[in-house]
């Protein structure tokens, strides 16, 4: 089960919240899809297997989504948001890819029906290599996916045992091809670190996915979740504990790598053409999120739905799903700013520690110490090295922060 939600204040009952009006940001939408052949051993997100959802049925679940994409447009109406259409569209869960294409589809033309779609609209559907076939995407590309993010983890059987993953190698190489002769856009995620992974292991993975010849790769660390199956395995000492030594060195072989091959890291764990979608959040744009446990950020507003599907729909019927809102201030959306920001390739401008109040001295040692460097432009940059501890580089800055 994923972590609990935010805390924040109530939902108010009039549906009312205090936005920017004058806000020029980028209108973008993500789709939360809760649905779960099997739950992996890792899996900490909002996501459920069908034992875990009785009454609540995958083939009309869709339903509930194209009603609060309408009372989304209601409710931007009401605070007087001005009209924007959508740059890019995110189907996340779960595995999107379990619903049907028509299921798809009646979202795609829900969303477009209320706010229109950008002429060069992003929309990104994650999957499962083991769900997908010519038929099923060629239907999807029907429906209006161009663009694709596939769950790989790994190309190491006993890692993908680890992780819990069903798929094979043939299955990952079959659903690309079909994709790729579909004129689909093709990312493909990657996770380094379990337990038992080898860095020869994790370099043959790497190797492997280059081969696959896609525009852009994500490859994230593990992180063992309380709660979760990897996690109380590696209680019981059934499994190894994660080696933050030898994931660094997964890292940076991780870095060359795909460098050597053209794809140009741009944000911490991202190579090649970047996401959209992900560009949004990492700066902060205006989304709403449709579905169980799903945020949305709208002009300075941010707020989160009731978590279990059940929840979700029974509380849309009565109103709104939504269980909770924050208002960022002014200072939030400067930390925000510098956590998600300093992540990326383009950095942050150096000003912004200033008016954060973080002591020069502590910048002047990060620099020195080679973790960020200054850019001609005035901006501030992780190197390399400051990517590994970029996080924790900024939460030292906030703890020592005058302002």
């Amino acid at each position: 089960m994923a972590a609990s939600l935010p805390l924040g204040l109530s939902w108010p009952g009039d549906n009312r919240l205090r936005v920017d009006t004058t806000t020029d940001s980028s209108f973008h939408a993500y789709v939360h899809i809760p649905f779960c052949a099997v739950r992996c051993g890792y899996c900490d997100f909002n996501t459920y297997v069908s034992t875990e959802l009785r009454g609540i049925s995958q083939a009309d679940f869709h339903l509930p989504l194209i009603k609060e994409i309408g009372l989304s447009k209601e409710l931007l109406t009401l605070w007087q948001m001005p009209s924007r259409k959508l740059t890019t569209v995110f189907f996340g869960g779960g595995t999107p890819s379990m619903f049907e294409a028509g299921q798809i589809a009646a979202i795609l033309n829900s969303l477009e029906s209320e706010f229109g779609f950008e002429l060069d609209v992003e929309i990104t559907l994650e999957a499962n290599p083991e769900g997908l076939d010519l038929e099923k995407l060629a239907d999807l590309r029907s429906a209006g996916i161009n663009r694709l993010s596939l769950g790989v983890q790994s190309f190491d059987e006993q890692v993908l045992r680890v992780l819990d993953r069903v798929h094979t190698k043939s299955k990952v190489l079959e659903a690309v091809s079909a994709a790729k002769s579909l004129g689909f856009r093709v990312s493909i995620d990657l996770i380094y670190g379990a337990p038992g992974e080898s860095l020869e292991s994790w370099r043959q993975t790497l190797g492997q996915a280059l081969e696959l010849g896609v525009e852009h790769i994500s490859a994230y660390s593990l992180i063992v979740e309380e709660g979760t199956a990897i996690a109380r395995k590696i209680a019981r000492g059934e499994l190894q504990d994660v080696d933050e030594d030898l994931n660094a060195d997964k890292y940076l072989l991780t870095e060359q790598l795909l460098t050597e091959n053209g794809l140009t890291n741009y944000e911490v764990s991202n190579w090649g053409e970047p996401s959209r979608h992900n560009q949004a959040y990492w700066e902060s744009k205006d989304w709403w999120g449709y579905g169980p446990g799903a945020h949305s950020h709208i002009a300075g507003a941010r707020f989160w739905n009731q978590k279990h599907p059940a929840s979700y729909a029974s509380a849309l019927e009565s109103g709104s799903p939504a269980q909770g809102v924050e208002y960022l201030d002014a200072r939030t959306k400067l930390e925000e700013q510098l956590l998600l920001q300093l992540r990326t390739k383009a950095g942050v401008p150096a000003g912004l520690l200033r008016e954060l109040g973080v002591p020069a001295e502590l910048v002047a040692e990060a620099i020195g110490n080679g973790l960020l460097e200054l850019g001609a432009a005035g901006q501030l940059r992780a190197t390399l090295s400051g990517r590994l501890l970029v996080d924790g580089l900024v939460l030292d800055f906030l703890s020592k922060s005058k302002a």
